[in-house]
């Protein structure tokens, strides 16, 4: 199989161990891709099992790198884990929602006519550095082995601690009231949802996650990785070692 450019795409031994880079399509949550690959693999391998797992959850509003690894590479997930990442995005300010991005209704709308750029550039230095987050109430941490979202569905609110974080990076790269545009690098554990949130109450408003793309991890660029459907297509036809 040849690519666009008529160079050779790669064709990996997936049971020895392969890492994927892979975008992410919007709507698509992690497992739906790790699942995705995993069938198309045990198809075409003839294999009852393969292991395939994924090197950090994007959300399914979000699009971008997602490193998927497989058989014996599941063991090196770690180490994608730990690497700082960079994302670009759009939070919306003058209101909130329950998730903090727009995958549930607002449930408060705020002031922005005081906003102006002096005012989000003082909010932007705040978030530089090592800082304090408290993950959102939707998200896949567990409190007495329940995630945190099943009880947020339920309509309960649980204490989370707030955890230590690093922003090496935190550049606005658009103002467009309500929108604003950014770009982060950050290390692991850090909830983008959790910033866009935080950064409306230092604005004195609201904010919420409206638009997010995973761009980096490491030293791996989502330029570099397979759109799913060609991934999907690579591996039926062929694009395999055994």
């Amino acid at each position: 199989m040849m690519n666009e450019d008529d160079t050779p795409l790669p064709r990996y031994d997936y049971q020895a161990g392969a890492v994927l880079l892979v975008d992410k399509p919007k709507d698509w949550t992690s497992f739906d891709v790790v699942n995705k690959i995993r069938h198309k693999l045990k198809k075409r391998l003839k294999v009852k099992k393969i292991k395939v797992g994924h090197a950090g959850t994007l959300d399914p509003m979000a699009t971008g790198l997602l490193i998927v690894c497989t058989g014996k590479a599941t063991k090196t997930i770690h180490t994608y884990q730990d690497q700082p990442k960079v994302y670009t995005g759009t939070m919306t300010l003058g209101a909130t929602t329950p998730s903090f991005d727009a995958e549930t209704a607002i449930d408060a709308e705020y002031p922005v006519d005081h906003i102006n750029e002096e005012l989000i550039e003082r909010a932007r230095k705040q978030f530089l550095g090592t800082i304090q987050q408290v993950p959102p109430m939707f998200s896949a941490i567990k409190v007495d082995g329940q995630p945190l979202y099943k009880r947020a569905r339920k309509g309960e609110t649980i204490q989370v601690q707030p955890r230590e974080v690093h922003m090496y990076e935190f550049e606005i790269t658009r103002v467009e009231l309500p929108e604003v545009d950014f770009r982060v690098r950050c290390s692991k554990g850090t909830y983008i949802r959790a910033l866009a949130n935080d950064f409306g109450k230092a604005l004195n408003s609201g904010a919420y996650l409206t638009a997010l793309r995973r761009t980096a991890i490491g030293d791996h660029q989502v330029d570099d990785a397979w759109q799913l459907e060609k991934l999907v297509k690579h591996i039926k036809e062929g694009g395999v070692l055994k």
